[in-house]
């Protein structure tokens, strides 16, 4: 059977939780409310969410603040909510580890179809992946993308990646020793062809290579640096 996936709504307003609540429980997700940044912490430090919404301006503890303190420990996919459609808001949240990334006023349906989405990308929800019956894997001395499952290993050790880290990993171990520039990862990965901030990409790079580095140094080695354009994907001997 499914399983059905565990969704922790966040916001300071009453009814915002309540209509999110009210279009996620539709699809059969099981939905619990935090109303402040500190409950929201607790409760996804605690408790092995599959996705959470976060709403970005909260008194107290922020989202962004949310998100940077969750990231310390878990990899649990975050679709930031905000009333703040300015660039240097998805900035912000994207350098802290957000996944997604929604305006308020938002359509609910629109919410739906971004966890949907999230949810099929995501790491930690591999039960939704469709059955294939050959074998997606992607074999690297020192590391393996298993896409199927959505697993990474380095040394035969699992390394635990948001989703936008996994998306990042598996664009540039797709196409080996091509070098890629910000503009085109933030395109291609982001799918932000007007995205001018470029921080956003090395700020997920520092962060992927740290996660590769704790278990293989070897397989963190293989995301390069190309000073003065970009990033590729180097594949050691060995």
């Amino acid at each position: 059977m499914e399983k059905e996936a565990k969704i922790l709504v966040v916001d300071d307003e009453e009814r915002i939780r309540r209509l999110l609540k009210m279009y996620l429980e539709r699809e059969d997700y099981i939905i619990e409310e935090a109303e402040n940044g500190e409950q929201a912490l607790e409760k996804a430090l605690q408790k092995d969410y599959d996705l959470i919404l976060l709403d970005l301006m909260m008194p107290g503890k922020d989202g962004l603040q949310v998100c940077s303190e969750l990231r310390e420990r878990k990899s649990t996919p975050v679709i930031m909510l905000t009333a703040k459609g300015e660039e240097v808001n998805r900035v912000q949240g994207f350098e802290v580890g957000t996944d997604d990334y929604i305006v308020k006023p938002f359509s609910p349906r629109e919410v739906v179809l971004r966890v949907k989405a999230l949810l099929r990308r995501s790491s930690n929800t591999s039960y939704l992946q469709t059955e294939t019956t050959t074998k997606d894997v992607i074999v690297f001395p020192h590391l393996m993308i298993d896409n199927d499952a959505h697993r990474v290993t380095a040394d035969e050790k699992e390394v635990n990646l948001t989703p936008k880290e996994y998306e990042l990993l598996c664009f540039l171990a797709k196409s080996p020793d091509k070098v890629f520039d910000r503009e085109q990862l933030l395109k291609e990965v982001w799918h932000y062809e007007f995205f001018g901030d470029l921080r956003t990409v090395d700020t997920h790079v520092k962060r992927l290579r740290e996660k590769l580095n704790k278990v293989s140094p070897d397989a963190a080695k293989m995301i390069v640096t190309v000073w003065g354009v970009g990033y590729k994907f180097e594949v050691t001997q060995g």
